[in-house]
């Protein structure tokens, strides 16, 4: 069988795939699954082109990878043929462990439990199946291997995940400000110490991909119509939950229904193997089945958020610098009961707080670092003459009150 082949991205063009064991690890159902779950969650609603899925991220990153252990090797960097594919296969799984819907659900339906562990739990059972053929990507994904700089390139603040997300989150969102020059960024990257570099003549490209980065948080991941959207989701889930472990008996595919029935802790999860396997069965297609479903419910809870889903009648949300009036909120529960005939418990799922963190750039600990032409190492924010870098280090927090629209006066 020919496993030499190219894919066309919309986004780069073409993308070879390196090697037969990457082609293995692509064909195999765990990487498949990613097919079926979208990048940007519920973005779609807000805006309609991001249906790209973590599929496409996940080959995307991995031509970056490959692109840049190029530059790296034409700049004397020793890289071995074993350790481009190890760290080509460790960007390929990086997002593996992603549940339906992205981080929309990530807490939801597998608490305790990041999908960075869950990848780690799928790339293990990958090793025994392909012989141990994965070791050096694991050692590389978890930051263990004697190269250091192999796992900066996977996950850092400059890494190649990150590079991808933004270029492709921008083309199918349609949102402009989000565009960075991952190429000009990549033929200047370099190795110190150990460590990623960038040269000093792409001190602009660094501060325009953290810029970009700030302005696509607040532009697509953090607007308040994908917040309503991606609540909304989080609180069906929740009550659905609720509803199962109190004996109700829910439609559900055989994979949600596992989630549904029990509380699964962290330590259980990671030691009975069935859990992974059915983890490993779920993707946004279980979750919209089953929402099509309850929207039929008896409860009359689970039934109206299921139908505000389905016609994209969203929460109303306001994103403000100071928590929300507890006396305003207090008005709102009230005005839930009295309309849908509901309890105090019941209207937490029509008005809710939350709260929301911004912070683009963090100083200090994995911070990208700038060869100067001296041969001196600077953080960038210390490299640049760009005042606005520094704030952008400072965390952003805003707060979140979230209601049903048809509570408002």
């Amino acid at each position: 069988m020919n496993k030499k082949k190219i894919i066309n991205d919309p986004v780069y063009g073409f993308i070879s795939i390196p090697t037969e064991l990457v082609f293995d690890l692509i064909e195999h159902p765990y990487f498949q699954r990613l097919r079926y779950i979208k990048q940007l969650g519920m973005t779609h609603l807000v805006y309609p082109g991001a249906l790209h899925t973590r599929f496409h991220h996940a080959l995307g990153a991995m031509h970056l990878m490959k692109m840049s252990v190029e530059v790296l090797r034409s700049k004397g960097q020793t890289i071995t043929p074993e350790e481009e594919e190890a760290v080509a296969i460790a960007i390929l799984l990086h997002d593996i462990g992603h549940g339906p819907f992205s981080h929309a659900l990530e807490h939801t339906i597998v608490e305790g439990i990041s999908h960075e562990d869950i990848s780690m739990l799928l790339m293990d059972k990958l090793n025994k199946q392909f012989n141990g053929r994965l070791t050096m990507a694991i050692s590389i994904f978890n930051g263990t291997y004697t190269k250091g700089f192999l796992h900066e390139m996977v996950s850092s603040q400059l890494d190649m995940d990150r590079l991808d997300y933004l270029n492709r989150d921008s083309f199918f969102t349609g949102v402009s400000e989000g565009v960075i020059s991952s190429d000009r960024i990549i033929k200047m990257l370099n190795v110190k110490d150990d460590h990623i570099t960038i040269e000093e003549k792409g001190i602009y490209s660094i501060e325009k991909f953290l810029i970009a980065r700030r302005l696509m948080y607040w532009q697509v991941y953090f607007h308040k119509t994908v917040i309503a959207a991606e609540m909304l989701l989080v609180k069906i889930l929740t009550r659905a939950r609720e509803l199962a472990l109190a004996g109700q008996k829910l439609f559900a595919t055989p994979a949600l229904d596992h989630f549904l029935q029990k509380t699964i802790s962290r330590e259980v999860f990671i030691n009975e193997d069935h859990h992974i396997e059915t983890f490993a069965a779920l993707d946004d297609t279980d979750i919209i089945s089953a929402v099509k479903v309850w929207a039929h419910s008896d409860d009359k809870v689970l039934a109206k958020l299921c139908t505000d889903f389905i016609t994209r009648k969203l929460y109303h949300v306001d994103i403000t610098n100071e928590p929300a009036d507890e006396n305003a909120i207090a008005t709102l529960t009230e005005r839930a009961m009295k309309n849908y005939g509901i309890t105090a418990h019941e209207a937490q799922y029509f008005v809710f707080k939350d709260i929301i963190l911004n912070h683009a750039y963090k100083i200090g600990d994995g911070f990208i670092r700038i060869l100067m032409k001296d041969g001196s190492i600077k953080d960038i924010t210390a490299a640049s003459d760009n005042s606005n870098l520094e704030a952008l280090a400072k965390i952003v927090k805003k707060y979140v009150l979230c209601y049903s629209k048809d509570l408002t006066i």
